[in-house]
């Protein structure tokens, strides 16, 4: 077995909100902060908990399910941005080997997403025939993931010809018994959602987390906040709706018109959800058409909509990670790092160039 070089990272080391330690050593793959005995190698700059992109698909791209090289490769681009943890959001892809590759960031799986036929992309999710067999595959989804079930919750009924719009997919009371086999089987639930139309059922059912979110009105924003409901905002994919809107003009102009005004509000929405003190999390939405390994373009993002550098790092680091259950970066524990040569807790430019990047104990970049 490889000796694991001893790394002294010379701080300071960032752990916390309020939790900033002069520096700290990493010997034999974990972390301490009392000086060891021996050379070590000496790591420059400022150290925080490896980042997590909590919304992204590794193994699927614009075409549906990619190869194992591929989704490696994207991995691997996450991994060299920052990213150790990765909760991926649906994919059509079984990535469960990704958890015996040493060199890729730790991966929390939900499974296929679950949709309708013809009510979300093509070759991305696992569409059922009937929306009344939806709390059985959410059972089965649980016991195939890591403790997530992804669902789709609205998406734009075409058949509804030049009134179409986003709609629902699910009937509250199914949407509802869904979320309490997922509970049942140890498992939270998170959804996209686009619309406001699917929020009320979503809500109602005691759903974990929302993806987009971007139909959030002002008193389910604050009902959010008092059920502790956690909102990623993915703002790189809402950058992409008046494109979107864009290619529905004239066939859809409902759809597009609605996808225009979340568009627009993108940032002031994203503000109301902090002021409210709805727990913010950071995903890219990579996979499908937006290209892996871009946390401090989204993390940019959050800066622009007026969101603090220091709630963006930290929505992006160890709020994260504990929301995701991962063990705290503390004494004795594997050493999951990254470094920059600025704080970036005063700038969240500083995330887009890391210096390190330590996995599992080792220096991988």
């Amino acid at each position: 077995m490889a000796v694991v070089e001893t790394l002294h990272l010379a701080g300071p080391v960032r752990l916390g909100d309020d939790d900033v330690r002069p520096e700290a050593w990493v010997v034999g793959g974990r972390l301490t902060f009392e000086r060891p005995s021996g050379e070590a190698t000496r790591v420059e700059g400022w150290a925080v908990p490896g980042l997590v992109d909590v919304h992204c698909h590794v193994g699927l791209d614009a075409a549906g399910a990619t190869d194992r090289a591929t989704a490696r490769a994207q991995a691997l681009a996450d991994r060299d941005a920052g990213v150790l943890l990765v909760r991926d959001a649906g994919s059509p892809l079984d990535t469960s080997w990704v958890h015996d590759e040493p060199d890729l960031p730790r991966l929390v799986r939900c499974g296929r997403h679950l949709a309708l036929p013809k009510r979300y992309l093509r070759g991305y999710g696992r569409e059922l025939a009937d929306a009344r067999e939806l709390p059985d595959a959410v059972a089965e989804e649980a016991a195939r993931g890591d403790g997530w079930v992804k669902l789709v919750a609205d998406w734009i009924e075409r058949a509804e010809g030049a009134a179409a719009d986003l709609r629902p997919l699910w009937p509250d009371d199914v949407l509802a018994e869904a979320v309490a086999r997922a509970h049942a089987a140890g498992s939270r639930v998170t959804a996209h959602s686009f619309a406001e139309e699917s929020l009320p059922g979503l809500l109602a059912a005691g759903v974990d987390c929302l993806e987009h979110g971007t139909g959030l009105t002002a008193s389910m924003i604050d009902e959010v906040a008092a059920r502790g409901i956690a909102v990623t905002p993915t703002l790189l994919q809402v950058e992409r709706f008046e494109a979107i809107a864009q290619q529905a003009d004239g066939r859809y102009p409902v759809y597009a018109a609605h996808m225009r005004r979340m568009h627009a509000r993108r940032h002031a929405h994203v503000r109301d959800l902090a002021d409210a003190g709805v727990r913010l999390l950071v995903g890219t939405d990579a996979g499908g058409t937006i290209a892996h390994g871009q946390v401090a373009a989204e993390c940019a993002e959050l800066a622009t909509a007026g969101v603090a550098a220091l709630d963006v790092l930290a929505a992006a680091s160890w709020r994260a990670r504990d929301y995701l259950g991962a063990p705290p970066l503390d004494e004795g524990a594997e050493a999951d790092v990254v470094v920059y040569p600025a704080d970036p807790s005063l700038d969240t430019a500083v995330l887009a160039a890391p210096s390190a990047v330590i996995l599992r104990g080792r220096r991988l970049r």
